[in-house]
């Protein structure tokens, strides 16, 4: 039996309203949370930080699929109506098989190679990122296809992740393991940094700090959340009421950790995941 227009629009009304969610292994991906925040808000959304697992970069592919389907199920039990995976070592390593296993619509993150590799002028990139993302499949694919002719510094940044989710983003052992991992790729004349973790824009002061002026950051939250907006409209999930929206987060970590990052209107609260 074919639906009425009428109980079509209300069935799209009725998805329009449904939360975005978004799940990270940790706090990082609030990063993205806040671009989509303040290109998309209206939209209602639900975010997971599973940092009890964090950091997802040094687990096995095995693992990262694991921990990616147990939150894309907790998110669709939650009613999302699409789900954006935050982190790049999930969307690098699982991404596939989520999109697989499950009828509604994923977004990814993956390092911003290619503005860099097309706009540098040194011909010399640097990308600081997790074990897992650049050690994945996905990631060789981009590096390779973009890379020609130009010189990849290539940067796993071991222990970022695990300060920043201790609450010890601007800590002297921090700046420490910045000015280890940044000497080789000032050594070799970069001039554009791209960041392959959503944990990573935190550091930004100071990356500022430590670089020489002329180096550009990149990092893939603005662009994540215009492909947000994008599959919003392409699959009619738009929302269009103009209501204050309901940003939920949890965290099966550190409440306060989360809590330090965002802003105060936002209530975080543990769960068990």
């Amino acid at each position: 039996m074919k639906a009425t227009l009428y109980e079509v629009a209300f069935y799209f009304c009725i998805m329009s309203t449904q939360p975005i969610g978004i799940f990270d292994s940790g706090i990082g991906g609030t990063s993205i949370f806040k671009e989509i925040h303040a290109l998309l808000p209206y939209e209602n959304t639900i975010y997971l930080a599973d940092s009890h697992n964090a950091p997802y970069g040094n687990l096995s592919k095995e693992d990262i699929i694991r921990l990616s389907i147990k939150n894309t199920e907790l998110l669709i039990k939650k009613n999302c109506k699409i789900i954006v995976v935050a982190c790049n070592t999930a969307t690098t390593n699982a991404i596939k098989t989520l999109r697989s296993q499950y009828n509604i619509p994923f977004i990814g993150i993956e390092p911003a190679i290619k503005p860099a590799a097309l706009q540098t002028q040194t011909k010399a990139i640097g990308i600081l990122a997790t074990k897992g993302t650049l050690s994945s499949e996905l990631f060789h694919k981009t590096t390779d296809l973009y890379s020609n002719g130009i010189t990849v510094i290539e940067q796993v940044g071991e222990g970022i992740v695990k300060l920043i989710e201790e609450g010890k983003t601007f800590s002297d052992a921090m700046r420490t393991l910045l000015k280890i991992y940044l000497k080789p790729m000032v050594q070799a004349n970069i001039d554009y940094l791209v960041l392959g973790c959503t944990h990573y824009p935190y550091l930004m002061p100071l990356l500022l700090e430590l670089l020489p002026p002329h180096v550009k950051i990149i990092d893939s939250g603005e662009a994540v959340a215009r492909q947000t907006k994008a599959i919003l409209e392409s699959h009619q999930l738009f929302n269009a009421k103009k209501s204050k929206p309901t940003n939920q987060f949890f965290t099966n970590g550190n409440v306060d950790v989360l809590k330090s990052i965002l802003n105060e209107k936002f209530k975080v609260a543990y769960l068990d995941f």
